[in-house]
């Protein structure tokens, strides 16, 4: 009886280690985050202003003077997608962000949707401290 009652407690233990585990897996997007790229001469800062709540992602994306809030964000793990709509001219475009989130940075895609034509570029953002 005391074995199968030591065996018992082996496996709730162990059970209770994965399942407190598995939630460190989990990156925390929140915060204030840069990516900066040289095009033409020009440095270009975007920033995004995260705010993860479970598996929801909500923010601002800002590129110059041009600041638009985060549709559809999603946190999966380590994993953070959301988009922005965008407009040029009169004309609206989607930006899609998808990316792996670390202690410091967030690197991934980004996808620029103009009249079905779509563009991916690769893109790198560091946590602001």
């Amino acid at each position: 009886m005391r074995l199968r009652s030591s065996a018992l407690f082996a496996s709730a233990l162990a059970l209770m280690v994965v399942a407190t585990a598995s939630p460190a897996l989990a990156a925390d997007a929140t915060g204030t985050w840069k990516w900066t790229v040289e095009r033409d001469g020009n440095t270009i800062d975007t920033v995004f202003k995260l705010k993860q709540q479970g598996e929801k992602l909500t923010g601002t994306v800002k590129r110059q003077d041009n600041e638009s809030d985060i549709e559809d964000g999603k946190v999966t793990g380590d994993m953070i997608s959301f988009k922005v709509t965008r407009e040029n001219n009169g004309n609206k475009f989607v930006v899609m962000f998808q990316g792996k989130v670390s202690a410091d940075s967030i690197k991934g895609d980004v996808k620029i949707d103009r009249d079905g034509n779509t563009q991916t570029r690769e893109f790198e953002a560091k946590r602001e401290k």
